[in-house]
């Protein structure tokens, strides 16, 4: 499978490559530049942690592992409250004790729980209208409550059984109940919450790139246990190398499907702005919260739910896997693609039955 997947990345590449060449009259030119464009934004917000990475998971590890042997739980679950792409992969691995965990926590929790804590979260509360975020914010808390089907496909795919994934999720399960009970409850403090968590990140990132770039170009580096630059940016490249063909083929996966998208959304009584937010919300979650204001109350809760598990996938996080360890892409693609279908049916069965009308509940 993952063969057959880098042979379709590379018909993508070749696709934004020849259509480069022809002046971009396909429009998949762009999205082959925007891939190796993407470098430099991705290198900024993830070398400097995957650099801290070994600072973290040892100065973490001493009150972390012990907490976490203490319920059963391996430590590498702690590397998913971090995004795959920000250090979650990275940290899961150097805190596991045994490796399949830190596979799973690394890359189908981190890429699931992880970015949406750090990520979907702080960036839409930022970006959508205050008047929209209510039902944001709804569809987060849908998003959350489903999450438990992507966790345990994910890991059923990995080979675990299904008791042994719930036990190794508690700490997941835990804290997103915490979140469910404050989205519910104080939504505006969770956004200035949410933007001090992005802001202390911004800081860990810049941190790591400063101390890792220091010692490349004097050799000397107050804290020894900072991975090296180069081979942070080595993982960084071979995501856009990836990338160079992933985007191409998803703009050519989202042009194919725009019409079945919009009849099935005539049958679910959503806008098409609202599926097709969802659809490119595979790529990458930017332009689905750019699109909200287009869309109708009832698509924007469940697109906001449809985020949390199915964010980027086409894109960040295939290439991620298929970079680092492509054996984990089929529990990956299984745990999102499961989690956002469950997040989006669960929204509109909710709504359907009038639970989930703009202006109830949050935002008050």
């Amino acid at each position: 499978m993952n063969d057959v997947l880098m042979i379709v990345m590379a018909a993508g590449a070749v696709l934004g490559g020849v259509d480069r060449l022809r002046g971009n009259r396909w429009g998949f030119g762009d999205k082959f530049e925007t891939g190796f464009m993407l470098l430099g934004s991705m290198a900024l917000s993830m070398a400097g942690m995957i650099c801290l990475t070994p600072v973290l998971a040892q100065w973490l590890g001493q009150a972390i592992v012990p907490l976490y042997r203490l319920i059963g739980v391996d430590p590498a679950m702690f590397g998913s409250l971090l995004a795959i792409d920000m250090g979650g992969y990275q940290l899961a691995k150097e805190l596991a004790e045994d490796p399949l965990l830190g596979s799973y926590a690394g890359l189908v929790a981190a890429s699931i729980f992880g970015c949406t804590l750090v990520f979907t979260i702080p960036v839409g509360m930022g970006m959508i209208p205050k008047g929209d975020r209510p039902l944001f914010a709804r569809g987060i808390m849908l998003g959350l409550s489903a999450m438990p089907v992507a966790l345990v496909v994910g890991g059923l795919f990995c080979g675990l059984p299904v008791l042994v994934c719930l036990h190794q999720n508690l700490p997941i399960f835990a804290l997103a109940l915490l979140l469910l009970l404050g989205l519910w409850k104080f939504p505006h403090r969770m956004v200035k919450g949410f933007i001090l968590l992005s802001e202390g990140i911004r800081w860990l990132v810049t941190i790591g790139l400063v101390l890792a770039a220091v010692e490349y170009m004097t050799g000397w580096c107050p804290l020894p246990e900072v991975a090296p630059l180069e081979d942070a940016l080595a993982t960084v490249s071979s995501i856009g190398i990836v990338l160079l063909g992933s985007l191409p083929m998803a703009e050519l996966v989202r042009r194919l499907l725009v019409r079945p998208f919009a009849w099935l959304g005539e049958r679910l009584g959503l806008k098409p702005q609202s599926l097709t937010g969802m659809l490119v919300g595979l790529v990458s979650a930017l332009p689905t919260l750019s699109l909200y204001q287009d869309m109708d109350p009832r698509g924007k809760v469940a697109a906001g739910a449809f985020l949390v598990s199915g964010t980027s996938l086409l894109a960040a996080h295939m290439a991620f896997a298929l970079s680092v360890e492509p054996s984990m892409l089929a529990p990956l693609i299984a745990a999102k693609l499961s989690g956002a279908l469950a997040a989006v049916v669960l929204a509109l069965l909710l709504q359907e039955k009038g639970s989930a009308r703009p202006g109830t509940g949050l935002g008050k």
